[in-house]
């Protein structure tokens, strides 16, 4: 049974990890690469660095990508860069085929505010996946996963910091309008992807105050399979004695046992609270 949970947890794993590398090679070969957005990242860079050099921007991605692995292995630990590598090397060989599959050179359409949405939400959110797995595209997000570790910056302030001059420089390589979209596809990248990263482990906090537990916690136990905290409380206007449920749950457990609440002690008193900063057992570990 164990065997079979750790294969298929291995499968939903890296199926994830191959839908975020995907949105994240369809993104910049589609929307970033043609109107030389470059608001940070690996794939920014090479960007500036192949209109100076000119050399294609594929290849010095992957030369770039290589470097900052090997970094990243040795400081992050083999379990970030296992799964790291593996978004590289999906996503540098996915641009490299596109490259020669489906050479693209001008805009899709001539609606820059478009495609700069497209090319900031995609990848914004497909980062959100991998760093939430513990994981990343490779490149200066390697950069930001060593400013998390060492420092006490959010990941996306982390991003920004180590994104914003790769975006400056787009001013000086390309024209203003273009450094104009690049500075605003930078902030708007940072703000989805920590509005991502919150709502994705985003949890429901119960409190439950009711004179008949047990059918609560029995449901949560045998059917929600998650654990709960009980404790005695007395009414400060009634003195009448209490019984206060604790628990915390996933959004889809959380309506589950709100309906079972209504149908079952529709007396009950229920607050229930938003967080996305849940640490423990069958939850987040510390970082």
């Amino acid at each position: 049974m164990n065997n079979k949970k750790s294969v298929a947890n291995f499968v939903k794993e890296y199926g994830l990890l191959t839908v975020a590398s995907g949105l994240l090679i369809i993104s910049t070969w589609l929307f970033k690469y043609p109107n030389n957005f470059t608001f940070g990242g690996i794939t920014g860079l090479s960007i500036v660095l192949s209109k100076i050099f000119m050399v294609p921007a594929s290849t010095l991605n992957l030369v770039m990508n290589a470097v900052l692995l090997v970094i990243g292995f040795m400081v992050l630990g083999k379990v970030f860069a296992g799964k790291t590598l593996y978004v590289t090397i999906l996503s540098t060989v996915g641009l490299s085929a596109l490259d020669k599959i489906y050479p693209i050179t001008n805009p899709l359409t001539d609606e820059p505010v478009i495609e700069l949405l497209f090319a900031v939400a995609i990848p914004a959110v497909a980062s959100a996946i991998l760093f939430n797995m513990d994981a990343s595209s490779g490149g200066t997000d390697i950069v930001a996963m060593l400013l998390k570790k060492y420092t006490t910056m959010e990941i996306g302030t982390a991003i920004f910091a180590v994104d914003v001059l790769i975006t400056i420089s787009a001013f000086l390589i390309f024209d203003f309008e273009t450094g104009l979209y690049s500075v605003t596809g930078l902030f708007a990248k940072t703000l989805i992807m920590d509005g991502a990263i919150e709502n994705m482990n985003l949890c429901k906090y119960f409190t439950i105050i009711t004179t008949n537990p047990k059918p609560i916690c029995d449901f949560i136990h045998n059917e929600l399979h998650r654990s709960a905290t009980i404790y005695k409380a007395e009414g400060a206007y009634s003195h009448t004695e209490k019984d206060i449920v604790l628990v915390v749950l996933k959004r889809s457990q959380a309506v589950r046992l709100r309906r079972f609440i209504k149908d079952v002690e529709p007396t009950a008193f229920m607050m229930i609270t938003n967080s996305s900063e849940i640490i423990g057992k069958g939850f987040r570990g510390f970082n």
